[in-house]
């Protein structure tokens, strides 16, 4: 059976050099995820500068390092839409993740009202606020691909900026930067146990 022609003024990837095989809002979509990428590594080297904890600063190392080599790795597939020199790795927490729930009382909060009123704690919101916009961004850039090693990239990424985020929230959480309430035991009991399995039957 002879293969049907793509209608007028159109073409099949498969009949294009990667390199041109990218679509118009994905070509914007990805411009928006590297920017936002440099923007998080040049801010990341101003935060740096006012840290006094060392722990800190070892997490915002690690995560420096893990960006610029996605950063990388993610302008090269962008511009020549194939497989990368280095695939993507997997971003790994050092510390465990234990949770502390519940409140204690801490002093109020209120705007800087200079640059010397920076503190640890301030610093690691601002990393938690970037680490949580950019996973939201890839995760609508994914969908937006239609280069499918480019898509991979960015979808494979994914997960890692959302563990950077639970790191740097465990970190606060232990510092008390990051309360995490609960609801009453009853309340709590009422919710997780609102909903039962479904059979998995298939549709007829």
């Amino acid at each position: 059976m002879q293969q049907q022609q793509p209608p007028q003024g159109t073409q099949h990837s498969e009949n294009m050099p990667p390199v041109n095989s990218h679509g118009g809002h994905e070509l914007f979509d990805a411009h928006e995820v590297i920017a936002t990428i440099i923007s998080m590594l040049d801010q990341y080297q101003l935060y740096y500068q006012h840290m006094q904890d060392q722990e800190l600063k070892s997490i915002l190392n690690r995560q420096y390092t893990f960006m610029t080599n996605l950063y990388n790795t993610m302008i090269e597939t962008f511009q020549t839409g194939q497989k990368p020199t280095f695939s993507t790795e997997v971003y790994n927490m050092t510390t465990d993740n234990n949770v502390i729930y519940g409140l204690t009382p801490v002093p109020q909060k209120k705007p800087n009202q200079s640059v010397s009123e920076i503190t640890d704690a301030g610093l690691s919101g601002y990393m938690l606020g970037q680490t949580k916009g950019l996973a939201s961004l890839m995760t609508m850039t994914a969908l937006e691909m239609t280069n499918p090693v480019l898509r991979r990239v960015v979808s494979d990424s994914i997960p890692n900026v959302i563990e950077m985020s639970y790191e740097i929230f465990i970190y606060q959480n232990k510092h008390s930067y990051y309360q995490v309430p609960q609801l009453a035991p009853a309340d709590m009991t009422t919710m997780l146990q609102s909903y039962t399995a479904a059979p998995p039957a298939p549709l007829n």
